[in-house]
């Protein structure tokens, strides 16, 4: 994971002045506030990122192996859904050690698996060491953009009817855990989304777990502020992850949980802890670590601009997407974020400069449009 910042980035564009609708008053399904583009344009870029989904064809692995008298519980591989996840595929986890009397256990990784499965360790009895390499802050899950929606975890002609089912009732747990821990303390509140296309979105099929998205509705251009484009509405959570990740490091350690800064450089070190259960959690490490051929990194570029107050909405689409990517907005509390890209195989770190100027200016005129 590596922040850079926007440096040359910066030379094109002036400050856009503030946009409320200047056409009809299109009247929202879920919010009071009156319509409010954001402002977008290359001066007010703060800084560039650059992150790594952790992506399985196969879909994410929750499975107990047994290495003697050590027992290994992966929880890992969630793609562009390890946010939205975060609770039900470790309950999922958890399950799996069900049968095993409380005591000490190990949790590699402090992302959001890492920190979701420590919490319900805890909850069950058991006396929890989290080991990382990096803090919450420099992970993978502390740079997802925020929305509650486990999309893009695999590939559809990979998977099965067993992995669906298991997606199915992973995401069913892990909204009702966040629909539980909705406000500002853990960074969570409700938003209109909006998926804007070129062309009708027709009726389907959605995934199983659709009837989770509220406020749903299809609306055609004139029926929308977006332009001339087509739309599909819901309701979910949007999620701030520093915020999320800060607590729920506070509320493990408030419980009694232990950290410990440690590199793992292959299985034999894993195999070498104290601990005879441990939890797998490292996302992209689990490679090297548990030669997982089939997990491959998926890059992401999010562009941070100043917080919005005004802006209560996200979007997907409504532009040029790009050849590897998907635009989408969502204005959380600490920045408005903009993406965004999904590279497969793509491991590099730098920030892409031409792939900026697409996600800000596609962005730009999605928004010039407006009302």
């Amino acid at each position: 994971m590596q922040a850079l910042g926007a440096g040359a980035l910066l030379a094109a564009g002036g400050c856009a002045a503030p946009r409320t609708s200047q056409g009809p008053a299109y009247p929202r399904a879920y919010s009071r506030k009156a319509w409010a583009a954001p402002r977008v344009s290359m001066d007010a870029v703060i800084r560039v990122i650059v992150g790594h989904r952790p992506f399985r064809s196969s879909g994410f692995r929750v499975e107990r192996e047994n290495y003697n008298a050590k027992v290994i519980i992966h929880n890992y591989g969630h793609g562009g859904g390890g946010l939205s996840l975060g609770w039900g595929s470790s309950a999922l986890a958890v399950r799996q050690a069900a049968d095993l009397p409380p005591g000490e256990v190990a949790v590699l990784g402090s992302g959001i698996m890492g920190l979701c499965t420590a919490r319900l360790l805890q909850d069950a009895g058991w006396s929890v060491t989290i080991y990382t390499r990096d803090v919450y802050r420099h992970t993978t899950s502390n740079v997802a953009a925020g929305e509650w929606g486990p999309f893009s975890t695999h590939d559809p002609a990979h998977v099965d009817a067993s992995f669906l089912a298991q997606l199915d009732w992973a995401a069913r747990i892990s909204h009702h855990a966040f629909t539980n821990l909705t406000g500002p303390k853990y960074g969570i509140r409700w938003m209109e989304t909006y998926d804007l296309r070129d062309t009708p979105h027709g009726e389907g099929p959605y995934s199983s777990y659709d009837d989770l998205f509220t406020y749903k509705g299809h609306l055609g251009p004139g029926e929308h502020q977006f332009g001339n484009r087509y739309a599909r509405r819901m309701v979910t959570m949007q999620i701030d992850p520093g915020t999320l990740l800060r607590q729920l490091t506070a509320d493990f350690q408030l419980a009694g949980g232990k950290f410990a800064i440690r590199n793992f450089a292959d299985r034999d070190e894993v195999l070498a802890l104290r601990e005879n259960v441990v939890f797998n959690c490292t996302g992209l490490g689990a490679a090297a670590l548990f030669g997982d051929e089939d997990l491959v990194p998926a890059k992401g570029q999010l562009v941070f601009l100043p917080p919005d107050p005004a802006v209560d909405y996200m979007t997907f689409g409504g532009g040029d997407n790009g050849e590897h990517g998907f635009l989408h907005m969502f204005p959380r509390s600490d920045v408005l974020l903009l993406g965004g890209i999904f590279k497969l195989g793509d491991s590099s770190v730098h920030v892409e400069d031409d792939e900026t100027r697409r996600i800000v200016e596609e962005h730009r005129k999605l928004f010039d449009s407006f009302g």
